[in-house]
């Protein structure tokens, strides 16, 4: 059977080395969790609520080893880590304390208000999970998590490069009285997948990964009368205003190009600023990623680590340099170090114009886009201007001035205003145009593979 291999991105040592499952093996998984679904779906959604709640004390008992496991396999920061398995664990307590009462039946009235109805929201049975490498366990426990509350079984894809934590997370579960194969994970091909994908047991299909590849696992489940939730890529804009502080501005858009070394779908990427502030910002911002460290991930001071694997490495190399011969200029960055590892350094790109990949792509790595803009409203067109929709940001001091901008114009399923973040369990996640469809988190998640189902009763 074929094998695949984890690498430490930092060191380029060998982890571990696992074999590709055949698709009988594969679909054994799905029919195991499929079974088990069978009973879970039984408990009300009260019952189900401890058992989330034991996973998210399991995982903080394992944060240590969950966290370096993360870094060996990705190159994530370990205090980034440390940071995503607690959000994880905030995730199943959210789930936990809020699902019974999303979930629970509505009473509604039906003909002419003299009859009752009830909404139900119940269970469909196995969602099929495909997830990226950049946060290898939150990309699973959002869905995980909303799914078990539902009353669904889960099966996982999980990238290769992140295998190892893929199982642990399984492990974990199981550990905290999950019943067994609830959520299985599986290591298959990509053929392997798409025939999943047609299983009649599989009922829900959800990925998160780029643009192109949620085309095709859309394509898929939509062919199979299935659906799905597709969280895709982004080139998130991040708009310096005519009243925005500066200081605020460059604190934040560092934070926000870096974190999670650059490998986020809700980084910030591009760096819309209007004269009046361009040179100042550009000044500011560049000089503070100049100052950023680059080392072992491992290593509390290190505030940037190597990117995910080698190919990751070239990908950003190449998008960079493609974007350079194209016409941008690189203010800091840009070269790659001579070292062990799959490191690239915190690079600011000017003179960004459409055609380029730092313009119409999503880079995926420590490597920002400042495009300047005449004014405001020429700022908001540049963030619109742009095949995806996921997140953005606003740098403002007229707070007021900014929520109208992002409730009215910014065409994008999320918005910071003055700060940056990831995810919020109590907020929507997700995006428009081609950076995909559905909402997690926030009980939005809780609601997307469920059968609503409409009774009628005759008093």
């Amino acid at each position: 059977m074929p094998e695949i291999k984890t690498v430490n991105p930092a060191t380029e040592e060998v982890l571990n080395t696992y074999t590709v499952m055949s698709e009988a093996e594969a679909t054994q998984a799905v029919e195991a969790t499929h079974e088990a679904f069978k009973e879970w779906r039984k408990l009300s959604h009260a019952e189900r609520a401890p058992y989330l709640k034991k996973i998210a004390e399991k995982l903080r008992e394992n944060k240590e080893n969950l966290s370096e496991l993360m870094t060996r396999e990705v190159g994530k920061l370990y205090k980034d880590g440390l940071t995503e398995v607690e959000l994880c664990a905030q995730i199943f307590e959210y789930t936990a304390e809020n699902g019974p009462e999303m979930l629970e039946d509505e009473e509604r009235k039906h003909a002419g208000g003299k009859k009752r109805g009830v909404v139900t929201y119940q269970p469909i049975g196995v969602i099929y999970q495909i997830q990226p490498w950049n946060f290898p366990l939150y990309q699973p426990v959002r869905v995980l998590a909303a799914n078990l509350m539902t009353g669904n079984g889960c099966v996982l894809k999980h990238a290769e490069i992140c295998t190892g934590s893929g199982l642990r997370l399984k492990e974990i579960c199981e550990e905290a009285g999950l019943p067994k194969d609830l959520f299985n994970v599986i290591i298959i091909d990509h053929d392997t997948s798409d025939k999943l994908i047609a299983h009649k047991l599989v009922r829900g299909v959800t990925m998160t990964g780029s643009d192109k590849a949620g085309s095709h696992i859309g394509a898929e489940a939509a062919k199979n009368l299935k659906k799905s939730v597709l969280e895709l890529g982004s080139n998130d804009a991040y708009l310096v205003l005519e009243d925005a502080d500066i200081e605020t501005a460059v604190k934040f858009s560092t934070m926000g190009r870096l974190y999670n070394n650059g490998q986020t779908c809700v980084s910030a990427k591009r760096f819309i600023v209007t004269e009046k502030n361009y040179d100042a910002f550009v000044s500011a911002y560049v000089d503070a990623m100049k100052e950023i460290p680059m080392g072992d991930p491992m290593d509390e001071d290190t505030k940037l680590g190597p990117l995910s694997s080698q190919g990751q490495f070239e990908t950003v190399r190449d998008q960079v340099k493609e974007s350079v011969e194209k016409g941008a200029k690189i203010l800091c960055g840009g070269e790659v170090p001579d070292r062990t590892g799959a490191y690239y350094p915190a690079t600011v790109l000017s003179e960004v114009t459409p055609g380029m990949p730092a313009y119409d792509d999503e880079i995926f790595g420590p490597v920002a886009a400042v495009i300047r803009a005449k004014d405001d409203e020429d700022a908001m067109r540049i963030a619109n201007d742009s095949r995806y929709g996921l997140g953005g940001g606003i740098f403002c001091t007229d707070e007021e001035h900014a929520l109208k901008l992002a409730r009215d114009e910014f065409d994008t399923g999320m918005v910071r205003i003055n700060n940056f973040g990831a995810a919020d369990p109590n907020m929507p996640f997700g995006g428009v145009k081609n950076s995909g469809y559905g909402r997690e988190h926030g009980g939005f998640g809780m609601k997307e593979f469920v059968n609503a189902k409409s009774i009628f009763l005759s008093s």
